[in-house]
């Protein structure tokens, strides 16, 4: 029920007093003391950078009763600036549009106009109080030459599993053209559904599992009342892609693990999902809701973003399906047509692929079978079986035997598949034959997943001492895949990928504590592809 005794304009004058004690609902405390400006209590964020185009993106609170996933509240107009300096005293661009309950009061403007490969700042006006100021850049034009590009690479941040460091260290960064996540950015689980070793660090809001559209929209209001994932959203233009906890735990096309028939149809909540990711992140809805797509930086690198769950067959178990079934697919059929026609087609030296899934094959033979349980899980293995990834693309080989092979029919160079998922670091050459890899080195791309940010990985399942009974595991996992150049399964963090023409180079960065909001961070690893060899070996240190 609206208060009669503070309307909007009220509620806007009296809640901009700078820093001081703030009279609003209990479901907005977090979110004041993350952001300066209560109006705009969840930041702002840009993403699909063109090279005159950028994703500008936040939402407004504006009168007490508005809050995530209320569905109440007015349509008010909120005003956009982008402008060549954070003084704004060069505006370049501006506008306005109209949000309301119908979209849960979030902006999201395409800001265009603009030149190629600049820095450009943005703020939002709401009754002329102004939100925080972002810094976003544009992409370089198509057929620039372009020396250098340099993202950072994240996946599965959990809230309930830690705090977002990870972030905080990316935004401390300078020298990043954007950040890449590709996937798991939230959690759909209750209050002590999935934490640290089984322990709640924050507890979600709303308490229970994501279910209808008012609890993602309160889910993902939750995540962005992180200082930390503000600040990086602020700092950087964001590229990101889905995995499945943006929905439930192992989604495919029809349904999910992590729903059973007593929590409704799936269907509505697919769509209920989807509707809310659409409104609360930087990102651009495609032709009948497709996300993935993809990006240019100059005549340097392509990046196609992909979207491993929307199209896809039922995993396999140990029971039922055949991973090796050609009628099974990862991708669907489009999508396929998509990724390989734009791979082959494209002039760029670098064709990077936004990868949430691991594609690199894994035997677990080896391994012993209480961390083979443990990786199964990690990697989406049927309990009890360690024959296949079925999550990944492990579980459907003919999507990855028709891809790989276009490559090498098609004589493509220099693929780099970028990836989350497995909460745990991977460096591998992709060969189109696992089984011969051994004498022939057959491969036609490569791949560098990196750690989660926080949920949890090998030593956590199994609540070890990190880096104990892990290292044997991955020993044996050498031993069976010499594909593998690196895997560690212990840590958490995140990569910082850097692409010049010559090579791409990845590099790991590890937190000293997930459980802890400072968290210290140390260089863990570095390893790079060179130009036209589809192979990875050791650099012995980070990029400048």
């Amino acid at each position: 029920m609206k208060n009669p005794g503070l309307d909007r304009r009220a509620f806007l004058r009296s809640s901009a007093v700078a820093g001081g004690a703030l009279l609003i609902p209990a479901a907005l405390a977090t979110a004041a003391s993350a952001a300066a400006v209560p109006q705009f209590a969840h930041g702002v964020a840009s993403g699909d950078s063109l090279p005159d185009n950028v994703l500008l993106w936040t939402r407004v609170t504006p009168t007490p009763e508005s809050v995530p996933g209320s569905g109440a509240g007015p349509d008010v107009e909120v005003r956009w600036e982008v402008a060549t300096d954070a003084a704004f005293a060069n505006v370049v661009q501006s506008g306005a549009v109209t949000t309301g309950p119908a979209r849960d009061h979030t902006v999201k403007v395409e800001a265009g106009g603009l030149a190629a490969a600049t820095t450009y700042y943005y703020r939002f006006l709401l009754d002329g109080v102004a939100s925080g100021t972002g810094r976003t850049r544009t992409a370089p034009a198509a057929n620039a030459d372009v020396s250098k590009l340099r993202l950072g690479l994240v996946s599965c941040s959990n809230w309930q599993a830690g705090y977002f460091a990870a972030y905080r260290h990316l935004a401390a960064r300078t020298d990043l053209d954007g950040i890449l996540h590709v996937g798991d950015y939230l959690y759909e689980y209750q209050v002590g559904g999935f934490g640290a070793r089984g322990v709640t660090i924050r507890p979600h809001e709303p308490a229970h599992e994501m279910l209808s559209l008012a609890d993602y929209r309160r889910r993902h209001a939750q995540y962005k009342t992180d200082p930390d994932l503000q600040s990086l959203h602020a700092k950087q233009p964001w590229f990101i892609t889905w995995d499945d906890h943006e929905y439930a735990n192992d989604t495919w096309q029809d349904g999910a693990q992590n729903h059973q028939p007593a929590e409704g149809d799936w269907g509505a909540r697919k769509a209920a999902a989807r509707q809310a990711y659409f409104e609360w992140m930087p990102v651009r809805q495609g032709e009948s809701g497709r996300i993935y797509r993809r990006f240019r930086w100059g005549k340097l690198a392509e990046l196609s973003l992909l979207d491993l769950r929307s199209y896809r067959s039922k995993q396999t178990t140990p029971s039922s399906g055949d991973p090796n079934d050609p009628n099974r697919t990862l991708t669907g059929d489009a999508q396929m047509e998509w990724l390989k026609s734009g791979l082959s087609g494209t002039d760029a030296t670098w064709k990077l692929v936004g990868n949430s899934v691991m594609i690199t094959p894994i035997s677990l033979g080896g391994v012993t079978a209480l961390f083979a349980e443990a990786l199964g899980e990690l990697l989406g293995l049927p309990i009890g079986s360690v024959a296949a990834n079925s999550d990944a693309w492990d579980g459907y080989t003919a999507d990855r035997y028709e891809l790989l092979g276009h490559l090498k029919d098609n004589r493509v160079k220099n693929t780099v598949f970028l990836t989350g998922d497995i909460h745990t670091s991977w460096g591998a050459d992709i060969p189109l034959d696992r089984s011969s890899y051994w004498w022939n080195g057959n491969s036609v791309a490569t791949e560098f997943v990196t750690p989660s940010v926080t949920s949890d990985n090998i030593d956590d399942l199994l609540n070890i001492p990190a880096r104990t009974g892990s290292v044997a595991a991955e020993v044996a996992l050498y031993a069976k895949n010499w594909h593998v150049k690196y895997t560690e399964l212990d840590s958490h963090g995140y990569s910082v990928v850097d692409v010049n023409p010559q090579r791409v180079q990845t590099d790991w960065y590890f937190l000293d504590d997930r459980l802890s909001a400072n968290s210290g961070v140390k260089y863990a690893k570095s390893l790079a592809t060179a130009s036209g060899t589809q192979k990875i070996k050791q650099v012995y240190s980070p990029i400048a």
